[in-house]
């Protein structure tokens, strides 16, 4: 797979820049905090060519670093496509419709507030974002 086929299977759902807390146990609680960088209309990062420079601790997705992440959302074209599972219909690939994942109600677009606004990120946990 080329490059840019691999960056063509992110959706924009914005959900893979959201905080998440690894408590104790190994489990992860998600909350509804975005990266300073991601554009929460959009569900853009609004620097992604520099994004590991100016955000040391994001994870860039390769196929090698997808072996070990365990947090990616269910939804997810990259864990679809690890767990050998189809797309879903919204996805813009399939739908042909870049839009569409926030149409489907998917992304986090109108769900989430930036870091920068957010206070004490314990604050902003939910279950349901994932």
């Amino acid at each position: 797979m080329s490059q840019a086929e691999w960056e063509s299977l992110c959706d924009g759902c914005g959900k893979c820049c959201l905080h998440k807390i690894r408590e104790k146990n190994g489990s992860l609680t998600p909350t509804n905090v975005a990266c300073r960088l991601l554009d929460t209309t959009s569900c853009r990062c609004g620097n992604y060519a520099r994004r590991k420079a100016l955000v040391p601790d994001c994870v860039v997705l390769t196929p090698a670093s997808l072996k070990t992440i365990d947090w990616l959302p269910h939804t997810c074209a990259y864990r679809l496509l690890k767990e050998g599972k189809d797309l879903a219909a919204w996805h813009p690939l399939i739908s042909g419709d870049a839009t569409s994942v926030h149409t489907a109600g998917i992304s986090m677009q109108g769900r989430c507030i930036s870091e920068r606004d957010a206070g004490p990120l314990h604050e902003h946990t939910t279950s349901r974002i994932l």
